[in-house]
């Protein structure tokens, strides 16, 4: 792991992306250490950088005119990818940030692979019909991005590893159930099949305004599969450096809390899209903080349950 520094500008551009992509996530990075916020921002700058090019947006928003077609934008994408692991030098700032950061931290190339397959299903309009589907949709683009966090905060067994992709699904699943009208409108179904007709929600009618209360249902039933993966996240934490789990602690709080709000309103959850305040931020980096203290304390933590989705390896 080489100790050199990046350069200014591509972490510059990086921190302007976090700072326009993600606020929940740019608040809990304020807890990193600073050679650590470089690297988990610079990753971040990467990631959002793929899913744009993919959906033809920026930072998640609007539309970008495009010749390429989404399938012909993702295979350009996994060829930068496999260019920046052979040393090919970028014009590109996130993928200037990406080679810098997989070569400061040793990330196998196989975890961004995964992630750019998680995109793929997308593009390929993938059918979620049991939980088994969504979760491992869930690892593509969110657990595997909780694994390589980890592996810049220094982790390399693998058990801790396990417990930082389950955060990562515990935060795709808090995502799906806020975003499932809104994801619906464009055609993408995460909610498994199985959930939807088990509340009666008929096949296409998701997005129906009469439909959401058994929508709600859904939805929680979703949020409850969340939790035990949010709670091995806790106890993956005790591995982490102390700054590094008190930001872990709190993107953990902020991601809990948007779900218990989804959950809260029921029916009326996507009338207004579910966030959370300055305050509420600040109130759940001080839980984050708790959290790390209390891993601090805690004695041999019990094994990962059998029964939760593992990611691949």
């Amino acid at each position: 792991m080489s100790g050199a520094d990046a350069a200014p500008d591509v972490v510059g551009a990086s921190e302007e992306a976090i700072a326009k992509g993600s606020k929940s996530f740019a608040a809990a990075a304020r807890l990193f250490a600073p050679r650590m916020r470089e690297d988990a921002v610079m990753l971040y700058a990467w990631c959002r950088h793929c899913d744009d090019v993919v959906d033809g947006q920026e930072l998640g928003h609007g539309r970008i005119a495009s010749a390429q077609t989404p399938a012909e934008r993702l295979d350009a994408l996994f060829e930068e990818t496999r260019r920046a692991y052979r040393g090919v030098p970028s014009s590109h700032p996130a993928f200037a940030a990406f080679a810098e950061v997989v070569r400061r931290n040793d990330i196998p190339e196989r975890h961004p692979l995964d992630l750019l397959e998680g995109f793929r299903m997308d593009v390929e309009d993938r059918r979620y019909e049991t939980l088994d589907d969504t979760l491992t949709y869930c690892y593509h683009v969110a657990g595997v991005v909780g694994v390589m966090m980890a592996l810049i905060m220094g982790a390399r067994d693998e058990v801790v590893l396990d417990r930082a992709s389950d955060l990562g699904l515990g935060f795709q699943l808090t995502n799906i159930s806020r975003d499932v009208i809104e994801d619906a409108g464009i055609g993408r179904i995460y909610v498994p099949e199985t959930f939807l007709l088990m509340e009666g929600v008929p096949d296409g009618g998701i997005a129906a305004p009469d439909h959401r209360p058994k929508v709600a249902a859904a939805v929680a039933r979703l949020l409850d599969v969340a939790e035990p993966y949010y709670e091995q996240a806790v106890i993956g934490m005790g591995a982490l450096p102390f700054r590094a789990a008190a930001a872990v602690g709190a993107a953990r709080c902020v991601y809990r809390g948007i779900g218990t709000e989804v959950r809260r309103r029921g029916a009326r959850a996507w009338d207004a899209r579910v966030s959370t305040t300055k305050a509420q931020k600040i109130g759940y980096l001080m839980q984050g903080i708790g959290l790390a203290l209390a891993t601090r304390r805690s004695g041999p933590q019990p094994p990962r349950p059998t029964h939760l989705w593992t990611r691949p390896r």
